[in-house]
């Protein structure tokens, strides 16, 4: 019987792609290192108690069911899905708006673009955050101007019932990248579509739900999923201006961890607090991409919904 000769294993690095690892060997050496690495110590650390202060210990799946006894971790979430439920559209819808406005064809409109987006370069800084704080603040400036036209203020971020909509309106405001985005997504749009509409004898609105609502979908689609991971990872705004108050009505999911990790040096339960965010996230951008195909509409597949 005659055998067949083993095959020789061969090196993916070759001649010709050696000189390509060399390129990348800076962004592949720094990804190991400071994103693969740290993410599987993450994983190992979820499933230790661990203070910093001394070597971690094997506890199992013990973080993970500490979870479900720990009515801050629920209260941190149910705040976040609220927060994550009221802001996602609110920004979408506003990004959109803007941008549509900006879309015009008329003169400094350049100029007006770059003066639009200009704020969203400082928008999630701790400068803004620290600006928002004091135009909400009982002596602040939302007041000020309610007070002259005789309308009695209040303490928006130091009243329960709106704390958290005060982090919601400074989402919505940061909307520029979104915005720029959306508006590269309109002038993708040709206008020979809204030419025929137009002959068809729709107006304006039938034009917004029958063109460009359809043809701008899949930058929608991206818009969604990116704006509903950066809302799930909302922290600075929430530390600054509120500390999670009043009555943890802004306490949020990312401000828990944070403190469970550097506050109270329980890293491992923080470390499993993260693993559960990234599940939670997984989950919704999975839906989100298994939902697209009811009602994103990419040109390219034969004019229809994929």
């Amino acid at each position: 019987m005659r055998t067949l000769p083993k095959k020789k294993w061969k090196s993916p690095i070759g001649k010709e792609t050696l000189p390509g690892y060399i390129f990348i060997s800076p962004w592949l050496i720094g990804f190991l290192l400071l994103t693969a690495w740290p993410i599987g110590q993450s994983l190992y650390l979820s499933f230790t108690e661990y203070s910093m202060l001394s070597a971690p210990q094997w506890i199992g799946t013990a973080n993970y069911e500490r979870m479900w006894s720990d009515a801050t971790f629920w209260k941190s979430l149910r705040v976040t899905f609220t927060f994550v439920l009221f802001a996602v559209p609110l920004r979408l819808a506003f990004s959109l708006l803007v941008a549509m406005l900006l879309n015009r064809a008329m003169r400094g409109m350049n100029l007006y673009r770059t003066l639009i987006y200009f704020p969203s370069l400082i928008g999630g800084s701790v400068a803004v955050a620290a600006l928002w704080r004091n135009m909400f603040g009982v002596d602040g400036y939302i007041n000020s101007i309610l007070g002259f036209f005789g309308i009695p203020g209040m303490g928006w971020i130091s009243h329960p019932d709106t704390a958290l909509y005060t982090l919601i309106l400074l989402n919505t405001w940061q909307f520029g990248s979104t915005m720029v985005i959306f508006l590269a997504g309109l002038k993708q749009i040709p206008t020979e579509l809204y030419e025929a509409a137009s002959v068809d004898g729709a107006g304006p609105v039938r034009k917004f739900f029958n063109v460009t609502l359809p043809m701008l979908s899949p930058v929608m689609f991206f818009n969604l999923v990116l704006t509903v991971i950066n809302s799930f990872q909302m922290f600075t705004a929430a530390f600054i201006i509120t500390k999670g108050g009043p009555v943890q009505s802004t306490y949020m999911y990312a401000l828990f961890l944070y403190e469970k990790a550097f506050k109270h040096y329980q890293m491992g339960y923080a470390s499993a607090l993260a693993w559960v965010l990234l599940a939670i996230v997984g989950i919704l951008t999975a839906i989100n991409f298994l939902a697209s195909k009811y009602w994103v509409f990419y040109e390219n597949e034969g004019g229809g919904k994929r």
